[in-house]
């Protein structure tokens, strides 16, 4: 499969998990997600990444941590970029440490797919348009080269 034909799968799957409620540690498409195994089931489902299981992690870990677990976890498997493309990760600092995950879906405007608590499921939205993502925090992932 082509590098446009893998980013156009990973954003198909993402949209399949839309309006899927967030609640913590859930994977089960329709029933809870939050934003790490999203991003795990997307990825694992799509074949770009290896089955994987990041759980346990409690549900304020970030309140209280300044490790950069997630990051460790993400960069295990992909790695930073300085912009962008359709298909790689959004990371953003929440509380002390990066903490909060989205898939990129479209360049311009930025819009992300992600399992985002205080709307209460995945949605897919214009970066622009939500007041509460700190996007001067955000860095990128690709699992492209």
């Amino acid at each position: 499969m082509s590098e446009a034909a893998e980013r156009a799968a990973v954003v198909a799957e993402a949209r399949t998990w839309i309006r899927t409620p967030w609640v913590h540690m859930a994977a089960v498409k329709g029933a809870g997600v939050d934003c790490a195994m999203l991003l795990a089931k997307v990825y694992i489902a799509v074949g770009l990444v290896e089955d994987f299981d990041p759980r346990p992690y409690p549900p304020d870990w970030y309140l209280h941590r300044s490790g950069e677990r997630f990051l460790g976890i993400l960069f295990d498997r992909s790695h930073q970029v300085a912009k962008p493309e359709v298909g790689d990760v959004m990371m953003l600092r929440i509380g002390r440490c990066f903490s909060h995950g989205a898939i990129v879906t479209n360049i311009d405007p930025l819009t992300i797919l992600h399992s985002f608590q205080p709307v209460g499921h995945v949605v897919e939205e214009k970066t622009e348009r939500n007041k509460l993502l700190r996007l001067d925090t955000a860095l990128y992932a690709s699992f492209w080269t």
